[in-house]
């Protein structure tokens, strides 16, 4: 398992939060996700052989949010 931490713009209250959680909480290999709304970032656990991170940041972008380098 791997940590990362994402930075993800557009997030602005807790409806925000709820979606990103989500999003990431339905793909395989994910856990420990936490949505810092606040520092609008994102940190989780992770697997890359099951989710890659290209698949992460997708999940992100399909739930209606901009992930930063």
């Amino acid at each position: 398992m791997e940590k990362t931490v994402l930075r993800v713009e557009g997030m602005s209250c807790e409806h925000c939060v709820k979606a990103v959680t989500k999003a990431l909480e339905e793909l395989p290999g994910l856990k420990d996700v936490e949505v810092n709304l606040k520092g609008n970032t994102v940190s989780f656990l992770f697997d890359p052989a099951k989710t890659p991170l290209p698949n992460i940041e997708a999940a992100i972008t399909d739930a209606g949010y901009e992930v930063k380098g």
